[in-house]
């Protein structure tokens, strides 16, 4: 090889070095660990990217990963920790169990997949309901729709980021657990009774309440 073939080697190298250095300046991916519902940006700054929504100008986290940002254009998104089940699809019906409700996000710790009861799911597969996906009327807080250890059934809406959607009046809230006495609640009409100290719980409630698989 000569010398003009080693220079000509050498710039193409240092070119190459120059784009990938750029490609890590522009994107960078952060070290925080964030949940779905979690803050990661404000829309003045940003565009949302995958993994995120924006909801009144303040960027959320759809899935449990690291944060994204993309500085040249102005994109910011979360990557995934892991991916979702291969056997779950868009459009099955899965159970879980409520595991944590925050202001406009209900995550849910899946069980199995409508069909598929004795399979199960492999690894913990954590899905997420929006508030804009609970019912098909206005809902101003979470807490008036799910509860926690609450069993749900739901239809899946994005089988990547597992969004859930229970606004078909089977799905909802199927087994639901007094917070102070910790049984079952029985339904009364269109509200949820503790058959113990009386106590009133509000719910999506699933026309199948109470005749659930679990």
């Amino acid at each position: 090889m000569g010398e003009e073939d080693v220079s000509v080697g050498v710039v193409g190298m240092a070119e190459e070095s120059e784009f990938e250095g750029d490609k890590e300046d522009n994107q960078r991916r952060g070290t925080r660990t964030v949940l779905p519902g979690d803050l990661i940006g404000i829309s003045e700054e940003y565009t949302t990217g995958e993994g995120a929504y924006d909801e009144k100008g303040n960027i959320y986290a759809t899935v449990v990963g690291t944060v994204v940002e993309d500085r040249k254009r102005r994109v910011i998104g979360v990557k995934p920790l892991g991916t979702a089940p291969t056997v779950i699809k868009r459009g099955d019906v899965v159970y879980g169990t409520v595991s944590a409700v925050k202001n406009s996000i209900v995550l849910v710790d899946l069980a199995f997949i409508e069909g598929q009861e004795k399979r199960g799911i492999p690894g913990e597969a954590q899905a997420a309901i929006h508030i804009s996906n609970v019912k098909k009327s206005y809902v101003s807080e979470l807490k008036n729709e799910f509860g926690y250890y609450d069993i749900v059934k739901g239809r899946v809406i994005d089988p990547v980021t597992l969004r859930l959607d229970t606004t078909d009046p089977r799905h909802g809230v199927i087994k639901a657990f007094c917070p102070k006495c910790k049984v079952g609640m029985r339904r009364k009409n269109r509200v949820l009774e503790c058959p113990q100290c009386k106590r009133i719980e509000s719910r999506k409630i699933s026309t199948e309440y109470g005749k659930g698989l679990l």
